[in-house]
């Protein structure tokens, strides 16, 4: 049965954290057999833990691993028609089998204030109200209390006890805690809500065991009440325990053995007995195999009370989950569903202020904007009337250009005209150009005899120049000839002149007979300048 795993996990988790080694989280094989083996028979499942050898190929199992080996081998033999008190008297052995596992660590105080079955009682009430989580891994499993369990705990066992509840410093504590597993949780009870040791262990002892009749016992409510007999009618005073789908009455509040079991289902009522209408302290509780059951309670308010509480039993007859364990579900349901919401909000709100950041942004960047366009319309206005001038003056440019347009169509016409003359014109000079070409022609025919007269009369001027140095040589030996015969002739005279002065006179007059006076003069520089003067004019 899949709810008898669910309730019992807390406890199974509790025993599987005493089993831990090195490294935590797992466990081995050899130790969960132990544990394995007690459950199953329990539950008359015998050899069950064998099948951990062949469970995996590890010799070590995490705590997931475990619960699923259970789920399949050992719960998977109950049914849902599966009797609930079958259920709750296996619910109860398991705890007891986890508690014998784990107690050692737990029982182990250095201030201890309850007894050991009072440590254990409110270890089951813990794993009734408690959740199990996982890290933010997922790898590793946490059993913890949130803190409004551990203050409704704590409140029912200072108010018991005769204290005052102070919610507010305990709101304090459980924020400066934060998570409450079983050690931290026994601690606070013991050295802040136990009466400081002050208190009978007696009373501490009543008020555990209440809290656990509560919690684990699922009793709604007990007390004495006058019961109104069957045969005669007479009123007999029993102690009634009240739980879902039952009513037990005892004959004193040690509660040994039970005088009745009434079973309470759908088919049951309660209602107050009819006396006139004036306050009454008597109810009758109707059932099919006992009929009217005439009760009698203590006073008027004590009647309302069992009347409400009745109704709840009926109410919740035919549940397969515990009143309590379905209450604690509730409230662990509403602080999902309140976390959740607060979540939502949270993300509401940051999203609201992301929005209004980003309005004040926009807005800012608006008046910037608005700004930015002030200053464009003002910068457009100005633009405006600089295009309204700007306009006029077009306008008025247009009127010219009309006037010029007229004058423009007249110019085009002269210019047609003027266009026609050069027409005219151009072809007379077309025809001028071809004459000149013609004459071109001509001239540069004429203009190559020329040059070729040219380059004719350009050698002839160099072969002067050429007999022309030669000339100059030999009129330069001539000349220095002359000079040398001269001195020769005078050297020669002087020395006639003091032996023959008549002989020598006719002799000189001879030898300058024979000495050339003329000669042929070779044509100078100028005379080859007019030269090539005359070829170029001929060009």
């Amino acid at each position: 049965m899949a709810h008898l795993l669910k309730n019992v996990t807390n406890s199974i988790w509790h025993a599987f954290h005493a089993l831990e080694g090195d490294p935590p989280g797992i466990v081995t094989k050899s130790k969960l057999k132990v544990l394995t083996a007690n459950i199953g028979t329990l539950m008359d499942l015998y050899g069950v833990e064998k099948g951990l050898e062949h469970f995996r190929s590890t010799q070590t199992l995490t705590f997931e691993q475990f619960t699923y080996y259970l789920q399949k081998e050992v719960f998977s033999s109950l049914t849902e028609a599966t009797p609930i008190q079958t259920c709750r008297s296996l619910e109860e052995g398991i705890d007891e089998i986890c508690w014998l596992v784990c107690r050692k660590g737990y029982l182990d105080r250095a201030h201890p204030v309850f007894e050991d079955l009072s440590v254990y009682r409110l270890f089951r009430v813990f794993c009734l109200l408690a959740e199990i989580e996982t890290d933010a891994a997922g790898s590793s499993y946490m059993v913890t209390m949130h803190s409004e369990e551990v203050a409704e705990v704590a409140s029912y066992i200072v108010t018991s006890l005769g204290l005052q509840w102070d919610a507010t410093d305990f709101s304090a504590l459980a924020a400066a805690i934060g998570m409450f597993r079983f050690p931290t949780f026994l601690a606070v009870l013991e050295s802040k809500y136990s009466g400081g040791g002050t208190l009978d262990n007696a009373a501490l002892t009543e008020v555990i065991d209440d809290l656990h009749q509560i919690y684990v016992g699922d009793v709604i409510k007990k007390g004495y009440l006058t019961k109104k007999g069957y045969l005669l009618p007479t009123l007999k005073c029993f102690f009634f325990v009240l739980r879902p789908g039952e009513l037990t009455y005892y004959k004193d509040s040690q509660q040994k053995e039970p005088s009745c079991v009434i079973q309470l289902n759908a088919n049951c009522w309660a209602d107050a007995a009819a006396n006139g209408g004036k306050p009454e302290r008597r109810f009758v509780l109707s059932t099919p195999e006992h009929r009217c059951i005439e009760l009698v309670a203590e006073d008027h308010r004590g009647r309302l009370q069992w009347l409400a509480a009745l109704q709840i039993a009926i109410r919740h007859s035919s549940e397969k989950i515990g009143y309590q364990r379905s209450l604690a579900n509730q409230r662990r349901s509403s602080r999902q569903a309140a976390k959740q919401a607060y979540e939502e909000t949270r993300l509401e709100l940051q999203h609201e202020r992301q929005a209004r950041i980003a309005a004040e942004i926009q807005a800012r960047n608006l008046a910037a904007l608005s700004k930015e366009e002030g200053a464009k319309v003002q910068e457009l206005e100005v633009v405006k009337r600089k295009l309204e001038v700007l306009l006029q003056e077009e306008k008025q440019a247009l009127r010219d250009e009309e006037i010029v347009r007229g004058l423009q169509a007249r110019v085009l016409r002269e210019e047609w005209e003027k266009r026609e003359q050069l027409e005219r014109l151009q072809q007379e000079q077309q025809e001028l150009l071809e004459s000149e070409k013609l004459k071109r022609m001509e001239f540069e025919k004429k203009q190559q005899e020329n040059e070729h007269q040219l380059q004719e009369a350009q050698t002839r001027l160099k072969q002067l120049e050429a007999e022309r140095q030669s000339l100059d040589a030999e009129l330069s030996a001539a000349r220095e000839k002359a000079r040398r015969a001269e001195e020769a002739q005078i050297l020669l005279e002087a020395q006639i002149v003091v032996t023959r002065p008549l002989k020598t006179a006719e002799r000189i007059r001879r030898t300058r007979s024979f000495v050339p006076t003329t000669k042929e003069r070779p044509p100078s520089f100028e005379d080859l300048d007019k030269l090539a003067a005359f070829g170029r004019k001929n060009c």
